[in-house]
């Protein structure tokens, strides 16, 4: 019988995390579910059978090398690595103070980095995939996002290099960049003048849900795209392909 394919998914115990950590159980993987939030994964991981929680605050860098260290002795070696933890902040560039700032970039880009870094020699044991998880605004700008859509934009530079100089090893990097998803955060901050101008804006007239994400998540982090490594990929029912939405000219 073939061993298990072994994931590590940051951020997952709510949200996409936790979908993509499900849809890869379902699959057959072995999923190391990483989280900062030690009761929520405590309560998220033992419901999934095949599912290892490690707690870690990824912008730590001592933490992050106790997980690489404990995942090499552990499994000698990792077939996925799913850097899906992130911090959402929204604000006026006026009202960005430089400790807010930093708050956003040391979990959503400086975690990315860290985890990538020091499990760099675990995923070429296995020639193993990498999967970035940015968003719809590190690809268009909109308002109140200069912290977090920064750092999402660095996050889709960070693939790319990651795939330039990662793939003599066999290793693939690429980035899924969500839209607007159905998160039961989304629905409790959104208005209903919110809901309706993303439903406006977006070609498919809705939100997408969590699973539409990890489906696509899975999909690169598996053989099924063994040759497809530097991609940017928008999962956002065409948000980002309008441009500046008219929906007055669709009626």
């Amino acid at each position: 019988m073939s061993k298990a394919l072994l994931a590590v998914v940051t951020g997952a115990a709510r949200g996409i995390g936790l979908a993509t950590t499900k849809l890869m159980l379902s699959e057959g993987w072995q999923v190391v579910m990483v989280d900062r939030d030690a009761s929520e994964l405590a309560s998220a991981s033992a419901l999934h059978d095949g599912a290892i929680a490690k707690v870690v605050d990824v912008s730590d860098a001592g933490q992050v090398d106790r997980l690489a260290t404990e995942l090499t002795a552990q499994f000698g070696g990792v077939d996925a690595l799913v850097n899906n933890a992130g911090v959402a902040d929204f604000g006026p560039i006026e009202e960005t103070d430089f400790a807010r700032w930093r708050t956003v970039m040391e979990t959503n880009l400086d975690g990315v980095f860290l985890v990538s870094q020091h499990l760099a020699p675990l995923l070429k044991a296995r020639q193993g995939a990498v999967v970035n998880i940015a968003s719809i605004s590190g690809l268009r700008a909109s308002t109140l996002r200069v912290a977090y859509g920064t750092s999402k934009a660095a996050v889709i530079q960070l693939t790319k290099q990651q795939a330039a100089e990662w793939g003599e090893f066999g290793v693939r990097a690429n980035c899924v960049c969500p839209g607007p998803v159905r998160t039961k955060l989304a629905m409790a901050v959104h208005s209903q003048a919110i809901i309706d101008a993303y439903h406006d804006a977006i070609p498919l007239n809705r939100y997408g849900q969590e699973t539409e994400i990890a489906e696509a998540i899975v999909f690169l982090a598996s053989k099924r795209a063994s040759y497809i490594t530097g991609q940017v990929l928008a999962v956002d029912g065409g948000f980002e392909a309008t441009g500046v939405g008219l929906p007055d000219l669709r009626r």
